[in-house]
């Protein structure tokens, strides 16, 4: 299995700041496209921001100003800046992966273990 490793989930109050981080295993896995979920308790997992291998982004309409995603090729690794938190951004955010090792004949899709995200006074 391809592995998924995220950081950077906390408690911040309203108006605060966090950015996520995620990488996937080696340069031997083959991306094509990285994107974040999110999924609050008794609520459908729903996608937050991705980007495609190109470098085009995408964005949910809640989070249109606020986030921001980004890649690094070279490592794997998309983050995603996270500014003005809201309460209602409170959440266990995902990170996705769809790429094929360079061993495989087909790709696959990948999540990381989630982070928790929360957004208290």
């Amino acid at each position: 299995q391809v592995q998924v490793v995220e950081s950077g989930g906390g408690l911040v109050q309203p108006g605060g700041s966090l950015r996520l981080s995620c990488t996937a295993s080696g340069n031997t896995f083959i991306i094509y496209v990285m994107d974040w979920y999110r999924q609050a308790p008794g609520k459908q997992r729903e996608l937050v921001a991705g980007i495609i291998s190109g470098g085009r982004t995408n964005y949910a309409d809640s989070v249109k100003g606020r986030f921001t995603i980004s890649r690094d090729n070279a490592k794997n690794t998309v983050l995603l800046q996270m500014n003005n938190l809201k309460p209602e951004d409170t959440a266990v955010y995902y990170c996705h992966t769809r790429g094929r090792l360079t061993t495989a004949t087909t790709p696959g899709d990948y999540w990381g273990q989630g982070t928790q995200v929360t957004v208290s006074s």
